[in-house]
């Protein structure tokens, strides 16, 4: 008998069965119904030792509890026993005298159950039973790949996962929806790449409607032979699956032919799997920043956060004419928030400590999803799933194939990559570049540039008599060289200057160019005229019409006129008075 039925038999719920061992932090399926095990197994008794005999109503295999020998306050902690539902009578005691054990703190209890993201993964992660396993694998379906995958993922190489959604309509319900008889087409896809460290990934969706060409596609057949699929040119990408007999593994080849990158995996999910796993997960929290009405995907929201599974989820991932501009790259961001919102729950400690939920989870998502033949069986999604469950959530960037709308279209009903930055996107992941710090690196830069400029207004400063500049008009109003040139000189000292008329090219910003051995000179000049260490560009400098050497100062569109500092403030005066809408100011 396996769990399930044992669990019936005895009026329990077979998620009950699940029962966390603070020995090990794991939670383990029990599947007899005797008395509550006690904190930690205690050695096996010697041979020549005589069991007592068992007591009336005992369960086999088991000694009476004998009486009590120490207060209440002096018993060990117990695993907690299956609940039992209303009628059943209560169970024997449980032995006693066992040492307590300490137990694991909360932390490392989530630690060994944050091994993979997807539910179904980590029930095997878990130290399930194998019947149990064995169970889930039976509701496993496979498709072969066809040769167009890697042959499966590597634990020691990144990863790359094609997640494909289809329109297909076959399930309770999923008729209303319209097109009942769609064969399945490639509706929502995504291609997860998880980094070869797992610090980060990056999840590229591609958009239905973006022209490709599929290539031909061989094609595993029912009998076991093999018929090549003819491809065609410049069609829409859902067509990759579904159309003229297509499967997944020729979505997988037009990934390919469109990234240049080759999916080790791929996982199938249709309407019936957004509803049962949302379900299975508790719901899914997203927010609207606007009241929808959508009849054609039927969702009706209002305004605000959500928690939406089963039809109603699958409505929200279906919405597109109520959000952005009502297509398809609208829908694509609204999936992107679902799905991030999805990973957030599935990896939180609500879903990973509750045994109800993760059983849910793996029923639900061996039924729902379809993967390739390298990934049949429990074992296998296990491994790949302790593959994803080291990466951080936070590090998961989403992002879409770049296109811009087909020129060969009057009206825009599809879309084409964008040829300017579609292959940089592609490069950056084929080189296992990560998203997160391509940004981080942005930001590093910047920070770096603006410490950089900070320093050349560091140092020694010469007297304003010593500094020798030409003034250049780049974009400020007419006038402006002479104007500067007549304050610098009378108000400010500096009257080794002259006005060298209009600058070759404008500038959007005002910049002094000079020789590094002119540092000095240069300081004063900004701190006269309130220069940023930005406009301070070490050079070159230029002879003036006494023959030395001389800075030139630019005007730039940004000049506010002579005297009129160009430094931005970063902080306000303490001089001024300032409160916080989050603190109580009292009237005084």
């Amino acid at each position: 008998m396996d769990a399930q039925g044992r669990g019936r038999a005895d009026n329990i719920d077979p998620a009950d069965q699940w029962v966390l061992n603070p020995n090990t932090g794991e939670y383990e399926l029990r599947l007899t119904p005797s008395a509550p095990q006690s904190a930690v197994p205690g050695p096996r008794r010697a041979a020549s030792r005589t069991a007592a005999p068992a007591a009336p109503g005992a369960a086999h295999g088991r000694t009476a509890a004998p009486p009590d020998r120490r207060p209440p306050e002096e018993t060990p902690e117990r695993v907690p026993g299956p609940r039992r539902r209303k009628g059943v009578p209560e169970e024997p005691p449980a032995r006693r005298g066992r040492r307590p054990v300490k137990k694991k703190s909360k932390a490392k209890k989530i630690l060994l159950w944050t091994g993979g993201t997807m539910a179904f993964v980590l029930v095997g992660a878990a130290g399930a039973a194998y019947l149990y396993l064995e169970h889930l694998n039976s509701n496993i379906t496979s498709v072969s790949d066809d040769g167009a995958s890697t042959g499966g993922f590597n634990k020691d190489k990144a990863i790359n996962i094609l997640l494909i959604g289809t329109d297909k309509r076959t399930g309770e319900g999923n008729t209303k929806y319209g097109d009942a008889n769609s064969v399945g087409h490639a509706d929502t896809t995504i291609l997860l790449h998880v980094s070869k460290d797992r610090t980060n990934a990056t999840a590229l969706s591609i958009p239905r409607d973006l022209i490709v060409d599929v290539p031909d596609c061989p094609t595993t057949q029912e009998d076991g032979t093999t018929k090549v699929i003819k491809g065609e040119d410049n069609v829409r990408f859902n067509t990759s699956l579904g159309q003229e007999e297509r499967t997944a593994s020729c979505t997988v080849r037009t990934v390919t032919e469109l990234t240049g990158i080759q999916a080790d995996n791929f996982m199938v999910a249709d309407f019936n799997a957004v509803k049962t796993l949302t379900t299975a997960v508790g719901g899914v929290e997203v927010c609207l920043a606007k009241d929808i009405d959508d009849a054609d995907s039927h969702l009706k929201l209002s305004k605000g956060t959500h928690t939406i599974e089963g039809e109603q989820a699958l409505a929200f991932l279906r919405t597109r004419h109520s959000v952005g501009f009502g297509g398809d790259l609208s829908r694509i961001e609204l999936q992107q928030q679902f799905l991030s919102s999805l990973m957030r729950k599935l990896k939180s400690n609500d879903t990973l400590s509750s045994p109800t939920k993760m059983i849910k989870l793996a029923e639900a998502g061996t039924k729902a999803l379809t993967v390739d033949s390298k990934l049949d069986s429990i074992s296998k999604l296990k491994d790949l799933g302790l593959e994803l469950g080291k990466l951080n959530v936070k590090n998961l960037t989403f992002t879409t194939v770049p296109v811009i709308d087909n020129p060969a279209e009057k009206v825009a009903a599809t879309v084409v990559v964008n040829p300017n930055t579609a292959s940089t996107v592609f490069q950056l992941i084929k080189d296992d570049v990560s998203f997160t710090e391509v940004k981080e690196k942005a930001k590093a830069s910047k920070d770096a540039a603006a410490a950089a400029a900070a320093a050349r207004l560091k140092g020694t400063k010469s007297t304003a008599s010593e500094v020798r500049v030409q003034v250049m008009n780049g974009g400020a109003p007419a006038g402006s060289a002479q104007e500067t040139l007549n304050w610098l000189q009378n108000d400010e000292g500096v009257t080794k200057s002259e006005n060298a008329g209009n600058a070759p090219a404008e500038l959007s910003k005002t910049t002094l160019e000079y020789d590094p051995d002119q540092a000095d000179q240069a300081r004063r000049l900004a701190d006269i005229m309130g220069l940023p260490g930005t406009a301070l560009k070490p050079g070159k400098s230029v002879t003036n019409a006494q023959g030395l050497p001389t800075m030139t100062l630019t005007l730039g569109k940004d000049f506010k006129g002579a005297g009129v500092s160009l430094t931005a403030a970063t902080k306000v005066p303490d001089s001024v008075q300032k409160s916080t809408a989050d603190k109580v100011e009292c009237a005084k």
